[in-house]
C-alpha cells in the first residue's frame, strides 16, 4: 500500500510538471509529407500575414483621415463659404472612414479570437 501511495503522488507530481512545463507535442507528418510543426508554421505564418495586412489597411485609412482632419482645420481657418460646404463633404468622408476602421478592427477581433479558440481546442 505504501507503494501504491509513493506512486500515485509522483504520478500526481508528473502530472503538474507537465502542466506546468508542457511538452511539444511530437512531429508526425501528414498525407502531403508536411509534418505537424511545419503546417503549423505555415498556418501561423498565413494568420500573422493576415493580421499585417489588415492592420496596415487600417493604418491607409488612419492616414487619410488626418490628411482630410488637416484639410477641415485649413478650410474652418479660411472662413470661406465654399470652404465651409466642402468640409461638409470632407466630414462625411471621416464619418464613413471611421465607420469602416470600426468594422475592420471588429474583424480583427472576431479572426483573432477564433483562430485561439481553434488552436486551444487542439493542444
Amino acid at each position: 500500500m505504501t507503494t501504491l501511495n509513493s506512486s500515485s503522488s509522483s504520478g500526481g507530481e508528473s502530472t503538474m510538471d507537465e502542466q506546468s512545463n508542457p511538452q511539444p507535442p511530437s512531429s508526425t507528418v501528414n498525407n502531403n509529407g508536411i509534418s505537424d510543426e511545419e503546417e503549423n508554421s505555415e498556418e501561423s505564418q498565413a494568420l500573422w500575414t493576415t493580421f499585417t495586412d489588415s492592420f496596415r489597411e487600417v493604418q491607409s485609412v488612419l492616414e487619410r483621415n488626418r490628411v482630410l482632419i488637416q484639410q477641415v482645420n485649413e478650410n474652418h481657418r479660411s472662413k470661406n463659404h465654399e470652404s465651409m460646404v466642402s468640409n461638409v463633404a470632407l466630414i462625411q468622408e471621416i464619418n464613413n472612414n471611421v465607420s469602416k476602421i470600426v468594422a475592420m478592427y471588429a474583424d480583427l477581433s472576431v479572426n483573432f479570437s477564433t483562430v485561439f479558440h481553434q488552436r486551444k481546442e487542439t493542444d
